[in-house]
């Protein structure tokens, strides 16, 4: 019941302050959430020193959370950390403090910049995902992609394997070139990292590295399907992106880099401690891909 209270109150205090003025009445909100206004007048008049004690200790645990993300974590996160934490709080609770904190997360910069280029030896390549970047377990489905980070050298280019059960990068290579090697390297890596099932599916957009014949091969010795979305159609492959988007947002945007190894090595660092391990992801119910991969084996030694 104090979730409805706390949503209630967030929202009335909004509207006070002008942040949203079409925020309906106080007695409206109480009949549609089936809450008596009595009782929730009960509720925020309790005495003060208890309601503000409590928000207090919140804020400190709040604000570990959106520390420990690197400042990156919203409110819906940051929640998702309490509850992992075992510390029970409505999620409009904790907006409503974060706001009180000034906590705002990173906000993503438009970029995009694309390095797919046809050399004519694609071929018939089907699309075997048709956007469907979903996957019954690991090693069954993959995705990737390059882009490129900016150092004082010139550029870094990253070539990532995502695996589209856990979300996890399972594979990356990086270099001064985007050639075929850096993406074959990343590839090998994700079939190091992670067991394949028979008949995988590795897809990507249509560049020509990608369409290779020597992409097809390496492909081909690791028992891999190609799949390949349509050119120019950054949807078909929006899980790839995704993830660069992340990485832009949370860390390569907000860092300068003074050569290309302080940057591999950070890029590194992020995807291994943190993307794979703690950053928790929406489409995952806001688990982290290492949780999501113990959940997996857990249910197959259960089975």
């Amino acid at each position: 019941m104090s979730d409805k209270f706390e949503f209630i109150d967030a929202e009335y205090a909004d509207s006070l302050t002008g942040k949203n003025e079409d925020a309906p009445s106080i007695v409206k909100m109480c009949r549609w959430l089936g809450v008596k206004r009595s009782s929730f007048n009960d509720w925020r008049s309790r005495p003060a020193s208890a309601t503000v004690k409590r928000q207090g200790e919140l804020k400190l645990i709040i604000a570990k959370s959106f520390e420990e993300s690197d400042e990156t974590y919203g409110y819906r996160r940051v929640h998702a950390d309490l509850i992992a934490w075992g510390v029970g709080c409505g999620l409009e609770l904790v907006r409503k403090l974060m706001r009180e904190l000034g906590l705002e997360p990173c906000q993503p910069r438009p970029w995009r910049h694309s390095l797919t280029e046809q050399d004519g030896q694609a071929g018939p390549i089907p699309d075997l995902v048709a956007r469907d970047f979903t996957a019954d377990g690991p090693g069954v489905k993959m995705v990737g992609d390059i882009t490129y980070v900016s150092t004082w050298e010139g550029w870094l280019y990253l070539a990532t394997v995502i695996d589209c059960h856990t979300k996890a990068v399972i594979g990356w290579a990086m270099g001064d070139n985007y050639k075929t090697p850096l993406i074959e390297a990343a590839i090998e890596m994700a079939a190091r990292n992670q067991e394949l099932s028979d008949g995988a599916i590795f897809h990507s957009d249509r560049g020509s590295n990608y369409t290779s014949a020597q992409f097809a091969e390496t492909l081909k010795n690791n028992n891999i399907r190609q799949s390949v979305g349509r050119t120019g159609i950054c949807y078909d492959n929006a899980m790839a992106e995704s993830f660069f988007g992340a990485l832009k947002n949370e860390r390569t945007h907000r860092t300068e880099y003074p050569t290309r190894e302080q940057a591999r090595r950070d890029i590194a660092r992020y995807i291994e401690l943190r993307y794979n391990t703690k950053r928790r992801h929406s489409g995952l119910g806001y688990k982290t891909p290492q949780q999501v991969h113990e959940d997996y084996l857990e249910l197959q030694s259960a089975a």
